[in-house]
């Protein structure tokens, strides 16, 4: 699969080196030190892949769903088995904890099980009455890009509709976390994927963008990342005509009502944020809080942020790891300052920690203006703005006010608000006096800026297929 610290790409059922034999570092965040490699693939690896994809098209689009879902099944029960050790080389990458890789592991394990029980019932013609009826076909073969903040969790909402569905995928991992990609292949592997349904390569992702994009095998790009990037994909995609599913950016806002349960409130919105450092398009970022109830939160807010222990990630005792690589410690000294220029004060951390390794503190900004940059681009990292607001409409426009619309979530009891609330906002997803991550069986998409498409649940699956509308039949059976 991969020697110790070097990471290969996987073509047409082998693992193997670039065929430049070119690699690219991997660094520890919490050292800032090299530890390892991964493969870099060239112009003719990703032809092999596009032609080990194709040819495997036909046979496994052929194959019985049912068949396809018990592979997904027995690679789920395969990732599970080497979850532990995952969880570490994912935690080492990335600088999440271990507990929160573990955990992500676990997600990945429900995503790859859940499509793959229903591969089947997804699959069969669904009927529309006596003359006519939908027969699902997978659409080809999807590049799949994933990003390196929670790999586990999306490649596995990738890999496993698209599978699911019939449809050989080119997968694209992450550069920074290359372990968590050959593990979830070699799961695939082991539980007798065929050869060039799935095929794995790293690289520098604008050349691999463009080359695969460019071809007409390529029926479909999924991409979960920045905005910035979404957009350049789809564009490419344009001229091919490739179905896209864009999981983009967020600026997530909580809206905390006068008769919201502190108690509660503030340490689910404290362990979601700070999870991962902060670094998720789903992360609140924008807290709003009735007036009268702005100091009492702000304090309780600020103690939570503060007593989270920052320390190395496989420390059993550390809340919190340090921030992936040396662009998000950037992004969080570009925010801070332009905030605390334009006139906000920073009522917890609010600079770099001074030891080795990517260490940004829980930061927390009030008196924030509106024109900061922090309020519009999305932070990506462990920092929290919070403003009292006087009425619930001026909450929502608030929350509205961005191009982002991804999440929201909010805490109020009053039946008339949360009603208010769920129409009013202009998000994907809107959680009440709740904060979690999205369950295997739900579908996820963003609005605005945030993308389009769905993942996940019986749409994710949908998302890979033709749904052929035949009418004027006789019979149906």
């Amino acid at each position: 699969m991969s020697e110790a610290n070097s990471y290969e790409l996987f073509i047409n059922g082998k693992w193997r080196a670039g065929g430049s034999r070119a690699t690219l570092p991997v660094i520890n965040p919490a050292t800032e030190k090299v530890f390892a490699s991964v493969a870099s693939a060239t112009v003719s690896d990703l032809d092999e892949a596009l032609a080990s994809a194709e040819r495997s098209r036909k046979a496994w689009s052929s194959r019985p769903a049912k068949e396809r879902g018990e592979i997904l099944v027995s690679a789920a029960r395969c990732l599970a088995e080497k979850a532990g050790v995952a969880a570490r080389d994912l935690s080492s990458e990335q600088g999440k904890t271990v507990g929160e890789a573990t955990g992500e592991y676990a997600r990945a394990v429900d995503t790859l099980e859940w499509n793959g029980r229903h591969a089947d019932e997804l699959s069969v013609p669904i009927p529309l009455g006596p003359n006519r009826m939908i027969v699902p076909e997978s659409l080809g073969v999807v590049a799949a890009f994933t990003p390196w903040n929670y790999p586990a969790v999306l490649i596995a909402r990738k890999l496993a509709p698209a599978l699911a569905a019939g449809c050989p995928v080119i997968l694209k991992g992450a550069e920074e976390t290359p372990s968590v990609a050959v593990h979830i292949v070699e799961s695939l592997r082991q539980a007798g994927i065929p050869d060039g349904v799935v095929n794995l390569v790293f690289g520098v992702p604008v050349h691999i963008s463009r080359h695969l994009l460019s071809s007409p095998i390529v029926k479909v790009l999924t991409f979960t990342g920045s905005t910035a990037v979404g957009k350049q994909l789809a564009t490419l995609a344009a001229n091919n005509l490739q179905r896209c599913i864009l999981e983009l950016g967020g600026h997530s806002p909580v809206i905390v009502c006068q008769d919201a349960d502190l108690a509660k409130a503030v340490p689910a919105i404290s362990e979601y944020k700070f999870e991962c450092a902060g670094q998720s398009c789903n992360a609140p970022s924008r807290i709003l809080v009735a007036r009268s109830r702005y100091e009492e939160f702000l304090s309780r807010m600020t103690d939570a942020a503060r007593k989270i222990k920052i320390g190395l990630p496989d420390d059993p005792s550390t809340d919190m790891g340090p921030m992936a690589n040396a662009r998000r410690i950037e992004a969080m000294q570009r925010l801070t300052k332009d905030a605390v220029e334009r006139g906000a004060r920073i009522e917890t951390g609010g600079s770099r920690l001074d030891r080795p390794g990517f260490y940004w503190p829980p930061t927390i900004l009030t008196g924030v203006p509106k024109e900061a940059r922090v309020l519009h681009e999305e932070p990506f990292g462990p920092i929290l703005t919070i403003a009292p607001f006087d009425k619930l409409d001026d909450a929502i426009e608030e929350a509205n006010a961005t191009d982002y619309g991804l999440a929201a979530y909010f805490f109020t009891d009053a039946a008339n608000a949360q009603r208010k609330l769920i129409n009013s906002l202009s998000t994907g997803a809107v959680s009440v006096n709740y904060l979690k991550g999205v369950a295997a069986d739900a579908p996820y998409g963003g609005v605005k800026h945030s993308g389009y498409g769905y993942e996940g649940g019986e749409q994710g699956v949908r998302s890979f297929q033709i749904l052929k509308m035949v009418n004027g039949l006789s019979s149906f059976g």
